[in-house]
């Protein structure tokens, strides 16, 4: 049975693969409103397939995604808030345990490279590597949108525009210079700004694995020979990894530097230790 089963399993297969290939041969490459320089162009720039926001102005389309996805997790923190915490139990149920488990990751995270302060750090890299995660996923679930041009697209991940990318890579730096300055004094703002290429390295970091991504999808879609099952796997392949590793690179940085900027100096450590012990 069980062989009769796997030869049968590959018979199916490699009929779908024949199928496959005769709609590529039989579609061809079918007629194309824009080149693909211009389309890949466009998914970096964002020059034509623009959205009108509420009719006041013509937006990226990250943007309206960016809208979009922090509706849905401010919405989902409601509701977890409000129905799903008040019911928590002693024997955690497998909601209840994934909601620790991953509260715990990025609050191990916090202390583990910030060990002197770290309460406003693991709920930072909480919402942000959150953030990152729904985001990058976000694209996925190919959302449409109607462009100003009357063109019919899919909403990308909010990081693969450039703006958002700068704007996170910002602001992880201003809050490890908060820490500095916490931990520090003026002295922390100083040992924040001699990183001074940071903001500059995350965010190209963020943006440049995310739009990779994005680039190699819509080379794949470009082509009707290649668009039955390829991009499928390709896109959920890319995105997957791309939402793994930018939250753990882009968390992991943020909290090892301000681990470092507001870690107290000498003397103060040494103050500390001595009240610690006299309490």
């Amino acid at each position: 049975m069980n062989k009769k089963k796997k030869t049968v399993g590959i018979i199916v297969w490699f009929a779908a693969v024949i199928v496959l290939l005769v709609l590529s041969l039989v579609t061809g490459s079918g007629g194309k409103s824009e080149t693909i320089q211009e389309a890949m162009r466009d998914a970096v720039l964002h020059e034509d397939n623009r959205i009108s926001l509420f009719g006041l102005k013509d937006v990226n389309p990250a943007l309206i995604s960016a809208m979009v996805v922090t509706v849905i997790l401010l919405v989902a923190a409601a509701l977890i808030r409000i129905f799903v915490i008040p019911r928590f139990k002693y024997v955690p149920g497998k909601f209840q345990m994934l909601l620790e488990q991953v509260v715990g990751l990025f609050d191990n995270l916090a202390k583990s490279n910030s060990p002197w302060r770290h309460g406003f750090l693991g709920a930072y890299v909480f919402g942000a590597g959150v953030y990152i995660f729904v985001g990058t996923l976000f694209e996925l679930f190919g959302i449409q949108a109607v462009t100003t041009s009357g063109r019919s697209i899919a909403l990308p991940a909010p990081l693969s525009d450039v703006n958002a990318a700068i704007a996170l890579g910002c602001l992880s730096y201003l809050v490890i210079m908060s820490g500095g300055i916490a931990g520090n004094g003026v002295k922390g703002i100083g040992n924040t700004l001699k990183e001074f290429s940071l903001p500059i390295s995350m965010s190209f970091r963020l943006f440049g694995a995310l739009l990779s991504g994005l680039l190699v999808t819509e080379l794949i879609y470009y082509y009707i020979n290649l668009s039955f099952v390829l991009p499928v796997a390709v896109a959920v392949m890319f995105t997957l990894l791309h939402a793994l590793i930018q939250t753990y690179v882009l968390t992991m940085l943020t909290a090892l530097y301000y681990g470092e900027v507001s870690e107290p100096a000498p003397k103060k450590a040494k103050k500390a230790k001595k009240a610690a012990k006299a309490a």
